[in-house]
């Protein structure tokens, strides 16, 4: 047999045994390529030919930019990242997140923390990889917050030590190990979106409810035991675990009761509604859907382990089930979370430190979910006595088409959530929506008692039949209970974080323009002083994002209403100076007057009462429609301003960082921002603002200014003169570059910035010029003498020039030398162009 080629590392492997012990037929040759460790690492992960390239021409380009010596320190972490990165952008991942982290012994927070860095040096990361590490990142967060609050309360449930009476079956390791695999598959065949941290820790309760009722209250801590043992006293069907033949317990007969539940919920604030409604219409089905229930009523771990295994193995994600462990690569980084749990100090040195424990990420999310219901608790699902009052006093009562409105849309977003999160969560939308809908009647009836204030009217008819103004307030509502409810596991300062359900997903659920819906956020934050800090910051940077992106989408009402402005006015609205935006935006208007605007301009209003923005009375007699002002945009005006101030505080960010040494800059900027956002709008169209287009390519430009062809040019005034550019590779001479190889045919080599040498070249080369043949070509007929050609001077130092120039003495000899460049070429097309002007004269003749 042959020796076998040498080609490149794991060559050899192309040949493997059969099963049966005999050699299996050899494997079609295959490019390896990269080192031996980064093929070994592939054929680990099984990464397909294409794949490995990619990921290895990935990590030479990122080898060869800036920080390469930290990357070549780490080759295995960047072998991952780039394997990783080049598997999600071909869908060609042929391995798990979890199986990649073992491969190269890096943690998940390493491995994002790593990511980033190449992200900054590389800028190759795509957003598909983005949207891929965002969502790992979520769902780590919320499975490691979960696992830790798992581990407090279990804690907190069952004695360390139990009985001996207690069996091994039911040791605490196993309990464990029980109770997490069971959450982990309840969550995954229950749950579509993953990162929401509530849902499932909700179902988290369920899981550990199921299984306190089966377990024997010598192994319970109170107030379990005391729960326990009141359901077994009450007939449930529970069976006696010690030396008798058990009987499956099916999920009808465990769902009898909820005394343990109600314990759970106590305990850590939770509502205990939502949790009942969890357990009812999303856990119990699971148990009947997976069939885990075992003769002595606890699931084997085996069974479910395998089916949870199927699911990892189908997500490519994270196996949860290390976190038992306590792997490596799913422990958090101990930085971060040092940094995150530090006690805030107080101001004022003197007085006594205020210590602020910590809270879980879990613990928070339940107080912030406690603190909006114990707010809602005393508003009502339908409408007050007060708002069926306003109702009353409208020209067009509104009650009938309000409460079909609200309807309709609870069906929609029923529908909508249960597509989001999984159908068995359907309920719980519903839910999250009678929630809105009670903070929806409470800020509509704060909105018109300040209205009222305000206007001293009562007749709010205009404003209560617009189908915007309600679909918009509505809308608000819900997403402030939205966000309240999908605060993430990262989120360390209150703030929700991005999540499928996240904001803008409320704009396609009611269908719902985002220029309409920041009509309405200022004066909500207004009409609700209960809304915490968190949701205010949170609404405010829904109202950024519309400036921002949102309303310059393709079909918003914005560029309708700019258009019609313009028309209307000439311009959209006079140019904010910058003096004005380093202060606070002050202003007086309401929901009311950006939803009803345009309104008269209160300069030239007609003769006669004054009419107010919400009411719809008829106008008086004698007032025409020529006695009144064009109307004007108040929503578009507050809009524009709100822009440019948004505008202005990242603009003097970046200026402060970029160009603070030119200060004279900045109006310059601001002013041509400015009439690019009033004059030109339709740049912003499906941009962000961020985004003022594109930026074109750079033409190519020759790097010579003389843009000499690659062949030597022949010199005008020169018989036998050619001028040619350097050519390459190159050596240093005195300090400059000069070309190393000629044309065999040169005869006398002139490199401008070499040493000089003798004169006798220049006398030479200044005898060419003179007894040039460019002489001959001026026609017999001419009677004139031809004049004669200027000579080149190369002369010493300082001494007078053809045209009179004068070298200074301070400046090197580059510099003078390529003056002497400079002023000899413009003489010599100088002499061209007389030469083709007396050759046409003479033709004339």
């Amino acid at each position: 047999m042959p020796p076998k080629s040498p080609r490149r590392a794991g060559a050899a492997r192309s040949q493997r045994a059969s099963p049966d012990g005999g050699s299996a037929p050899p494997a079609a040759p295959r490019l390896e390529v990269g080192e031996a460790d980064f093929v070994a690492l592939c054929d680990a992960l099984k990464v397909s030919e294409g794949a490995r390239e990619k990921a290895w021409r990935t990590y030479e380009s990122l080898s060869a930019a800036d920080g390469a010596p930290a990357y070549n320190k780490k080759k295995k972490e960047t072998w991952g990242v780039c394997i990783f990165i080049v598997a999600i952008d071909l869908d060609e991942m042929t391995f798990t997140f979890t199986e990649l982290l073992k491969s190269i012994s890096i943690s998940v927070c390493t491995f994002f923390q790593f990511l980033k860095e190449v992200d900054v040096n590389m800028d190759t990361v795509s957003t598909k990889v983005d949207s891929t590490v965002s969502r790992l990142k979520k769902k780590y967060d919320v499975l490691l917050a979960l696992y830790h609050k798992f581990e407090r309360t279990c804690g907190l449930i069952y004695l360390e030590q139990p009985s001996s009476e207690i069996s091994a079956e039911l040791s605490s390791v196993l309990v464990l190990k029980n109770y997490w695999i069971t959450f982990l598959l309840a969550k995954g065949k229950v749950l579509q979106v993953e990162d929401d941290l509530v849902i499932s820790f909700q179902l988290l309760l369920c899981v550990l409810d199921y299984f306190i009722k089966l377990s024997p209250p010598a192994m319970l801590k109170e107030p379990y035991k005391s729960a326990v043992t009141a359901v077994t006293v009450n007939g449930s069907a529970r069976t006696p675990r010690r030396g008798q033949n058990r009987s499956t317990r099916t999920s009808k007969q465990i769902d009898t009761d909820t005394k343990v539940i109600e314990v759970l919920c106590k305990e850590h604030d939770c509502n205990l509604d939502e949790v009942k409604n969890v357990y009812f219409t999303s856990f119990i089905p699971f148990l009947n859907s997976v069939g885990i229930v075992a003769a002595n009523g606890l699931p084997e771990v085996e069974v479910i382990s395998k089916q949870y295994n199927e699911l990892y193995l189908k997500n490519k994600d994270i196996d949860a089930r290390l976190f038992l462990d306590h792997d490596e690569t799913l422990q958090p980084d101990v930085i971060a979370c040092s940094q995150l749990e530090r006690t805030p100090l107080k101001n004022n040195p003197d007085e006594e430190l205020n210590l602020i424990l910590p809270q879980t990420p879990v613990r928070a999310a339940m107080n912030n979910i406690q603190q909006l219901i114990m707010i809602l608790n005393s508003a009502t699902d339908k409408p007050s006595d007060t708002l069926i009052m306003y109702f009353n006093n409208c020209t067009v009562n509104p009650k009938d088409s309000v409460l079909k409105r609200v309807e309709s849309l609870d069906r929609i977003f029923k529908k909508k959530f249960a597509e989001a999160v999984g159908q068995g969560c359907a309920e719980i939308g519903s839910q999250r929506y009678k929630l809105g809908v009670r903070l929806y009647y409470r800020v509509m009836e704060s909105m018109l008692k300040s209205e009222e204030e305000r206007l001293s009217v009562q007749n709010f008819s205009k404003l209560l039949n617009d189908n915007i103004f309600h679909t918009s307030l509505l809308a608000c509502a819900v997403e402030v209970v939205m966000a309240t409810y999908g605060r993430n596991a990262s989120q360390s300062d209150g703030t929700s974080a991005e999540t499928d359900l996240s904001f803008p997903w409320i704009l396609d659920v009611f269908d719902l323009k985002a220029f309409d819906f920041y009509k309405v956020i200022e004066s909500f934050i207004r009409a609700e002083p209960s809304l915490t800090r968190e949701m205010i910051k949170h609404l405010e940077h829904c109202e950024h994002r519309i400036m921002e992106s949102l309303a310059w989408q393709s079909g918003s009402p914005l560029f309708d209403l700019i258009k019609q402005s313009k028309e209307r006015e000439g311009q959209t609205d006079q140019p904010e100076p910058t003096s004005t935006l380093n202060l606070p935006l002050q202003h007086n208007h309401t929901a009311a007057d950006l939803y009803l605007s345009p309104v008269r301009s209160p300069k030239k209003k007609a003769s006669g009462p004054p009419l107010s923005a919400t009411s719809t009375p008829d106008a008086p007699p004698g007032v025409t429609p020529q006695t009144q002002k064009p109307q004007k945009s108040t929503s578009l005006s507050l809009f524009y301003k709100k822009v440019y101030l948004l505008a202005y505080l990242r603009l003097r960010t970046l200026f402060f960082r970029l160009l603070s040494e030119h200060p004279d800059l900045e109006p310059l900027i601001w002013t041509l921002f400015q009439h690019t956002l009033q004059n030109e709008y339709e740049l912003m169209r499906d941009r962000h603002l961020d985004q003022p287009p594109t930026l074109s390519p750079i033409p190519h430009i020759p790097r010579s200014p003389y843009q000499f062809s690659n062949s030597p040019r022949r010199v005008p005034a020169g018989n036998n003169i050619y001028i040619s550019p350097l050519k390459s590779p190159y050596k240093f001479s005195d300090g400059f570059q000069s070309p190393t190889k000629m044309t065999p045919r040169s005869r006398i080599l002139v490199s401008i910035g070499e040493s000089f040498g003798t004169s006798e070249k220049f006398q030479k080369i200044n005898q060419m010029v003179c007894n040039s043949d460019c002489q001959l070509k001026r026609s017999a007929e001419v009677s004139a003498a031809p004049k004669p050609l200027k000579r080149l001077r190369f002369d010493i130092e300082g001494q007078d020039e053809a045209d009179g120039s004068k070298h200074l003495p301070q400046e090197s000899k580059f510099q003078q030398k390529l003056a002497e460049m400079t002023s000899t070429r413009t003489r010599m097309q100088k002499q061209k162009l007389n030469d083709g002007n007396d050759t046409s004269a003479s033709e004339e003749k």
